[in-house]
């Protein structure tokens, strides 16, 4: 008996090392990233449980349609429209970049709809 409920549980052990890196591949924010994302919504939306929950909320429904290195990649880009200057034009017309942009967009509209 106890042979076979070891088989079980190491026939199993593959299984749950393949949910894990799915898992790890659909929730690839690191936590900071997260923190920052709830910290700046709750800056704008307001401070109280309810919006904590929203913008927890929001962006974990971004972190499902949006993969973090283009997550990443469009806040880079936004930040370097911000900045200006000369250097920073192709920030602005590239369309790659604007690619970024509409896509990060298009998951925070999708997030905003479903958590608030």
């Amino acid at each position: 008996m106890k042979r076979a409920v070891f088989a079980l549980i190491l026939s199993a052990l593959p299984l749950a090392a393949g949910a894990q890196d799915l898992a790890q591949q659909y929730n690839d924010y690191p936590t900071a990233a997260r923190a920052d994302y709830v910290f700046a919504c709750m800056a704008t939306n307001g401070r109280s449980r309810q919006v904590l929950e929203q913008c927890a909320c929001s962006i974990d429904e971004i972190a499902s349609i949006l993969p973090y290195e283009r997550y990443l990649q469009a806040e880079t880009v936004l930040s370097m429209r911000r900045t200006g200057g000369e250097r920073m034009a192709v920030f602005n017309s590239a369309v790659a970049a604007q690619a970024l942009v509409v896509d990060l967009r298009r998951a925070q509209a999708e997030a905003e709809v479903i958590c608030f």
